[in-house]
């Protein structure tokens, strides 16, 4: 395995991939075994959310709390597990860090998973696994892997013909690493039409299912089949399959369709009762949380919040990683409480699985794993001397956490141990992205050997057909 790969190799890899989709034909799926359907009539889920804690959320900060340490200058940077002191919540026994007294009173609705694994992809670069956490493949590959998302949508379908199926909330692309989340924001070889309806600022998600301001219907409708002629003419003519071009058509179909539709008045925050609004507005990521519950009401399939990747920001924190972690505390805690609180209330929690994750955790000492690691990106001082070098610095793989509410998942329950002390590796029940997958896909019915023949071969929506559902995170 390569220690080293560098930006460009993925960019270049990632671009070629894109091409290839263009020529793909139309994609079949192929039965998990003979005599088996590729969707099970006893799913407890029909829509999931995706909260993303995008830039690598340190799991000893957050849900799986170590022994504290405050801050002091001068002692050394070997004895700070945790910045934070830790928090009872409604489960007994479990306690979260500090900033997240919100989240910890609606976990006995759930289940907190504390030993997801990241693999060893060499050097680590956030959008290399951020890529593996969203197809379940690691970058490059010699297709265009599909996003979970997009997955969901072609198999499922939609639940409400009028709402996308798959809807993005929160990321910009064209900022930061704009062009490598690209290259998994998509539907891949399974066509336009599946892949991701993104709405970057929430605030202006009604923007997004109207025609631009001043635009007159007519002149509206002028544009669309100008461009409808426009695609037909397009390389996707010259170069692509017939499929992809008629994929491409029904997506446009299927955001005019949106435009003229009862259920855009989902997207318009401005409806939501004040007090509602104002729990939420804990900025982008907390009215993005809001407009999920308010897309689940409307019927969309699968609705993925993010509080963003952009280097050095957000979960990112190379450095005053405490200061920083306050404030995504205070982004995260009341919205997720009032999303959980408020698909409870309206009876819809129990068909919603709620997955709140991150491409994988940090730790002041370890770059990668204990026993795998890989080039160090940040130097920590042995000693502290400033506040800037209280907190998590290093990418760490060897244990992460990811929480579970809805859809079929135990209430109140704790998945996995990892180590008290440094390292704070898992222990019991680690959890690779195959299962974690393969858990998501069954609690909506669809089986983890599901694949979709591509270039005549089989592609499967998890590595190779070998996920298997954590059976220790479903009802019984």
């Amino acid at each position: 395995m390569s220690t080293h790969f560098p930006r460009r190799d993925f960019l270049k890899s990632a671009g070629a991939a894109t091409v290839s989709a263009l020529a793909a034909g139309a994609p079949r799926a192929l039965p998990a075994a003979p005599n088996v359907p590729v969707v099970r009539r006893e799913a407890t889920a029909d829509t999931v959310i995706v909260l993303w804690m995008a830039g690598g959320m340190a799991h000893t900060e957050t849900f799986d709390p170590k022994r504290f340490t405050p801050y002091a200058g001068g002692t050394p940077s070997d004895r700070v597990l945790s910045t934070f002191p830790s928090v009872p919540t409604a489960v007994d026994g479990v306690r979260l860090s500090q900033g997240l007294e919100q989240v910890g009173a609606v976990l006995d609705r759930g289940t907190l998973i504390r030993t997801y694994t990241g693999p060893d992809l060499g050097f680590i670069l956030h959008s290399r696994h951020q890529f593996y956490w969203h197809t379940g493949y690691a970058p490059p590959q010699t297709v265009a892997c599909p996003h979970l998302g997009a997955v969901i949508a072609r198999t499922l379908g939609p639940r409400n013909p009028a709402v996308p199926a798959f809807i993005n909330i929160g990321q910009r692309l064209d900022v930061g690493e704009g062009e490598e989340l690209k290259a998994f924001t998509t539907a891949g070889f399974l066509g336009s039409e599946h892949g991701p309806f993104n709405i970057p600022f929430p605030e202006q998600a009604l923007e997004a299912v109207r025609p631009p301001k001043g635009m007159s219907p007519g002149r509206f409708e002028n544009r669309d089949r100008f461009y409808r002629k426009l695609v037909a003419g397009s390389p996707i003519r010259r170069y692509g399959s017939d499929y992809q071009q008629q994929s491409l058509l029904r997506s446009l179909d299927n955001a005019y369709r949106l435009l003229s539709s009862p259920a855009a008045k989902a997207f318009d925050l401005a409806l939501e009762p004040r007090e509602s609004y104002q729990t939420y507005n804990t900025g982008r990521f907390g009215l993005g949380c809001l407009l999920a519950r308010r897309l689940v009401e409307a019927g969309a399939r699968y609705i993925e919040v993010t509080t963003e990747y952009v280097p050095f920001f957000g979960w990112d924190t190379h450095d005053s990683g405490h200061e920083r972690l306050v404030e995504m505390k205070r982004q995260i805690d009341a919205p997720i409480a009032r999303l959980v609180r408020d698909l409870e209330t309206r009876g819809l929690l129990d068909r919603t699985l709620i997955v709140l994750a991150s491409e994988f955790s940090r730790d002041m000492m370890t770059e990668g794993k204990p026993a795998n690691k890989v080039r160090d990106q940040v130097q920590v001082p042995d000693v502290m001397t400033e506040p800037k070098h209280y907190g998590m610095h290093r990418h760490f793989t060897d244990a992460g956490s990811v929480l579970l509410f809805g859809g079929g998942v135990r209430r109140g329950h704790v998945y996995g141990r990892t180590a008290d002390e440094r390292p704070c590796k898992t222990l019991e029940n680690p959890v690779g992205i195959e299962d974690l997958h393969a858990t998501i896909y069954h609690t909506l019915g669809i089986s983890p050997r599901l694949a979709y023949e591509i270039e005549q071969r089989p592609f499967y929506v998890t590595r190779d057909g070998l996920g298997k559902p954590l059976t220790g995170v479903l009802k019984t």
